[in-house]
């Protein structure tokens, strides 16, 4: 009788047992299924697109999600890089001042050529600034770095700029497009001409001339090996050629254009992740290669299936150049105002330090008063707004009071847009 309670007892227990570890196995099951499916929402939380996760990939890199996913605003936001050399001091912070809206983010670069003195001056004025203290937009890349035109040093600078402005930027300030330019560029419309302009166009477009028809520059600059000293040197010297030539590449097609251009926030991510590879790629190949600026982001974009099809074959631009053309443009004066201005473009270059043309610009275009802000949605102060802090509104940046700018950009943005071969031209010229 006391064998029989006991069998009962321990078969009991086993049951009791056999079914906890059917919870447990259970449980485990269900926390892996969860685990599992939770990841890809995490990463499109991260890296946007969820479906791309429905399929079972070959090879890692397809399960990479392309770019970031943010949500975007009305009003967009956009991130400047100034750059300038030695002596640009002054030219750089009257850009600054000129492009300055607290919507945006800046970082402003005088490179090694400049002396100490000159950048520790630079650095000083936008802490002292009481505008930019307030709002907090306006870096100083604090690491100066070599800059040469002619070699693969301003695109690293570049690239520099760009990974300071992605950092430690939160969610609802993240911009959406990125403009290069340098002290001698001067915009030709206000800040809230060129938002009000941009609010209603697709934010992944990219503004980047281009062309597949590089001519010349095969021979000239594509088999060519040079070196630039500018990559290990902390003095700025001309570059060197190496006797060897090397043949075109076949892995990636290349393309050239202007050095100067507005890139969507998802392809500079691209360029700085590089996560096929392709942007690493293509920047070895191009530290070697003659005025690099004018090829790396053109070729990268072209050859990458996710936005070859964004490309807007324009950099918004207004330059004069020598016939036939030099390597630099000439410098723009008042007698070339009237043709700035019928552009329908936001920017020019290049102008001379404090050419009267600036002071016409300023004073018919911006409505800006000597050393001052733009006046705009953003601040209520009238005249001279750089002695004293404007009463700036930081919860509603997104009032703007376009003027005739805006039109003016609608209507080239408009005429690129809408031609009848925008959709079939891209990369393909």
């Amino acid at each position: 009788m006391e064998t029989s309670k006991l069998k009962l007892l321990l078969q009991k227990k086993k049951h009791k047992w056999l079914l906890l570890l059917i919870l447990f196995s259970t449980i485990l099951l269900l926390t892996s299924i969860t685990a599992f499916s939770s990841t890809p929402q995490l990463l499109y939380k991260l890296h946007g697109n969820r479906n791309h996760f429905h399929q079972v990939p070959r090879f890692v890199e397809s399960k990479l999600e392309k770019s970031l996913s943010f949500p975007t605003h009305k009003t967009p936001r956009l991130a400047y890089l100034i750059s300038g050399s030695a002596g640009d001091g002054v030219s750089l912070k009257r850009a600054l001042k000129a492009l300055y809206h607290p919507r945006n983010q800046y970082a402003v670069h005088l490179d090694l050529e400049a002396t100490v003195e000159e950048r520790l001056e630079l650095a000083r004025w936008v802490r002292e600034e009481k505008v930019f203290e307030e709002v907090g937009n306006v870096r100083v890349v604090v690491r100066s770095n070599l800059v040469t035109y002619r070699g693969p040093t301003m695109v690293s600078n570049t690239l520099h700029a760009a990974a300071i402005l992605l950092k430690d930027i939160i969610d609802g300030e993240y911009w959406d497009w990125f403009i290069n330019l340098s002290a001698s560029d001067y915009p030709l419309m206000t800040q809230d001409d060129i938002l009000h302009a941009l609010s209603d166009i697709p934010r992944n477009l990219n503004f980047i001339e281009h062309t597949s028809d590089i001519g010349w520059k095969e021979d000239q600059r594509a088999r060519p090996v040079i070196i630039d000293p500018g990559l290990y040197s902390l003095q700025k010297s001309e570059v060197f050629w190496i006797p060897e030539k090397r043949s075109v590449p076949t892995a990636y097609k290349l393309f050239t254009g202007s050095a100067w251009m507005m890139l969507s926030r998802s392809f500079v991510e691209y360029c700085l992740w590089g996560w096929d590879n392709l942007p690493r790629n293509v920047l070895m190949y191009y530290a070697n290669f003659l005025s690099s600026p004018e090829g790396y982001f053109h070729t990268v974009i072209c050859n990458a299936d996710e936005f070859r099809n964004t490309t807007v074959n324009h950099d918004l631009h207004f330059i004069a150049w020598d016939n036939p053309p030099k390597q630099h443009p000439h410098f723009l004066t008042v007698d070339d105002y009237q043709s700035m201005v019928d552009s329908n473009v936001p920017f020019a270059r290049k102008f001379g330090k404090n050419d009267p043309v600036l002071d016409k610009i300023d004073s018919s275009i911006l409505g800006r008063s000597a050393d001052g802000f733009v006046p705009g949605g953003w601040f209520t102060n009238e005249g001279n707004a750089s002695t004293a802090l404007p009463h700036i509104d930081l919860k509603n940046t997104t009032e703007l009071k376009p003027g005739p700018g805006a039109r003016r950009l609608k209507r080239l943005i408009s005429s690129l847009l809408l031609a009848d071969d925008f959709h079939t031209t891209h990369c393909t010229k």
